[in-house]
């Protein structure tokens, strides 16, 4: 990973929803950290600086600093963010603090290769299905990758790629298969042409 995300952080004593506005009035963002086996920690963002963070697509998939003035500095992966419905605002962040000797359970992006290149919609004319943008792994905090790649050029027209069809980095899982889940669920299929495809159904009797 080649990203630095720091975040300033600082304690926050207020509690409450008449407190939270306040700070918000104020430019701040109300946020929770907890995990590692420590006491929940009530925190205080900025929002303009939070706000340029989540412009970038690895800030959410990063192992991220928080760091405190005067205090020692948390290793954290944000695991939910609140935004307003219709403003560009923040209005509450949770991060959860890192373990290096636990595995963490996080949402990744999937980047799609060779979609325009791939010769079953370059010269064939297939559509690109995507049935998910992005995947939930478990791996450890040191193998945590920014994205996985899931490459289209070999795949046809009427075939799909599924969950276990995934290259994976080593020391990455897929959070369903771990927890039983379907192993053929789709990630993303090529589709033969609208034409074509009403073609090849049977007629309406």
């Amino acid at each position: 990973m080649q990203n630095k995300f720091e975040v300033t952080a600082e304690p926050r004593s207020t509690q409450g929803k008449s407190a939270s506005r306040r700070l918000r009035r104020a430019g701040k963002v109300p946020a929770i950290l907890y995990g590692a086996g420590k006491e929940p920690a009530s925190i205080q963002l900025d929002h303009n600086e939070m706000l340029l963070h989540t412009e970038h697509e690895a800030f959410y998939s990063h192992i991220l600093t928080l760091k405190f003035a005067g205090g020692a500095d948390e290793k954290v992966v944000l695991k939910a963010m609140q935004r307003h419905p219709v403003r560009t605002a923040i209005l509450h962040v949770d991060f959860l603090r890192i373990n290096e000797a636990e595995e963490l359970t996080l949402r990744v992006p999937l980047h799609f290769l060779n979609e325009d290149a791939a010769p079953a919609v370059k010269t064939q004319g297939g559509i690109v299905s995507h049935h998910m943008s992005d995947l939930e792994i478990v791996c450890l905090p040191k193998d945590l990758p920014e994205y996985i790649e899931v490459d289209l050029m070999d795949l046809g027209i009427g075939e799909t790629i599924h969950l276990s069809d995934l290259k994976l980095p080593a020391g990455v899982r897929v959070a369903a298969i771990v927890h039983g889940g379907d192993p053929m669920q789709p990630v993303v299929s090529i589709n033969a042409p609208k034409a074509a495809a009403e073609e090849a159904a049977p007629a309406a009797s």
